[in-house]
């Protein structure tokens, strides 16, 4: 059996969105830059897709800017926001602990730059309290930059109620919504979303493209200079192909939400259910409030990364963390965000579920990760210490 369970890492391109690249790929080659016939037809096609985004957000179209991803989004978003904030002599910037790394990073490179950061503590449940969001902010902030889904643990946080206090406090508020887009409903309106990103690859759609979301009034700064693409805050000709099969890929998963979160729950809650019946196992983060095909799980005694190859080894394609630090020794951060210590971080697992995923093959992930548990600590000198007492048991 074959098993994919790394949806979080990435997805596998839907067959609407495989067909809407290679029909533009065929038929609209165009530059839509172009005033001639076929680069217009391009253009149009750019538009509508530009259109359809904002519609599934409730933005306005001209809010909506095309890039290479989730991580330039967030780039641009932080950076953008950042100079604004310059220019009115605010250089406070806050964020949480366990942010994604392209948030993370940028933060330090401001840092590097004169800027100072707070990071909101995420708890043991993993999600961000609105009142400590309430208590950092000051005359000097002029950015809160928080997720909307961990890419990790899958906890969803409060963004309707971080974005209102930012608006009250006339803070610009920035989302990284790549692991939320095309799973859980989004309005950014309703939820007071100032700046939000987001990358095809997470819901079905093809890897290099996704978009910035940018509230009409918030004057972005460019990342790329060199043309008049995206209304001058963008340079390089479009990615038509990748743009069109992105929102065909969009379209479909926000029509199948409601039923494909319906089924992953069930199928999610009976993962928690059977592997937490491994003995000094621990579920990261909420039960409840995660997205529906989030589980990840803490086992004492283990490493990680050999967790990984037998359970590859038995059909089973897994993570013990985000796909960009999974060549790293060094235990996640998100872990160790929650509280989880340094020997416990180490011996964790993601599963990130599919809509495709069926009872019989959770069945078949919990047997063998009991199993692979069960050998793994067999021989290992940290359970063996356990056991005789020689160190306490965490979990």
């Amino acid at each position: 059996m074959q098993i994919y369970a790394d949806n979080a890492a990435t997805t596998k391109m839907s067959e609407a969105a495989i067909k809407a690249m290679t029909d533009c790929a065929k038929s609209y080659w165009g530059n839509p830059s172009s005033l001639y016939t076929i680069g217009q037809k391009a253009k149009e096609l750019l538009e509508e897709a530009r259109a359809d985004i904002a519609r599934i957000i409730n933005a306005e179209p001209r809010e909506i800017l095309f890039t290479s991803g989730g991580s330039e989004a967030d780039n641009q978003a932080l950076l953008s926001a950042a100079m604004l904030g310059k220019k009115q002599g605010k250089t406070h910037i806050i964020s949480s602990a366990f942010e994604h790394h392209a948030i993370l990073h940028t933060l330090k490179r401001l840092e590097q730059n004169g800027f100072s950061v707070t990071l909101l503590p995420v708890h043991e449940n993993g999600v961000v309290d609105p009142e400590e969001l309430k208590e950092a902010i000051d005359d000097n902030t002029c950015l809160v930059t928080v997720m909307t889904a961990n890419n990790e643990i899958g906890t969803i946080q409060p963004i309707k109620e971080l974005g209102a206090i930012c608006r009250e406090r006339g803070v610009l508020f920035h989302t990284d919504a790549v692991q939320a887009v095309g799973h859980i409903p989004l309005d950014v309106k309703a939820q007071n979303i100032d700046m939000l990103s987001a990358s095809a690859h997470k819901f079905h759609g093809p890897k290099g493209v996704g978009f910035l979301y940018a509230k009409k009034g918030v004057r972005l700064s460019n990342l790329i200079e060199g043309g008049a693409q995206e209304r001058g805050k963008r340079a390089g000709t479009e990615n038509l192909p990748g743009i069109l099969s992105m929102v065909a890929a969009l379209k479909e998963a926000v029509a199948g939400m409601d039923k494909h979160a319906e089924h992953m729950k069930k199928v999610r809650d009976h993962l928690i259910e059977g592997l937490s019946q491994i003995p000094h196992s621990a579920l990261n983060g909420e039960a409840e409030r995660r997205l529906a095909g989030n589980v990840n799980f803490s086992f004492e005694g283990i490493e990680g990364e050999s967790l990984l190859i037998l359970l590859d080894q038995r059909g089973i394609s897994a993570s013990s963390g985000s796909a960009c630090t999974s060549g790293a020794l060094d235990p996640s951060h998100v872990l160790l965000a929650i509280g989880r210590i340094h020997d416990v971080a180490h011996g964790s697992l993601r599963l990130s579920i599919g809509e495709d995923i069926t009872m019989e093959e959770a069945d078949y992930i919990i047997e063998n990760v009991r199993e692979v548990v069960e050998y793994l600590r067999s021989f290992s000198p940290v359970w063996r210490d356990l056991m005789t007492g020689k160190k306490e048991f965490i979990l």
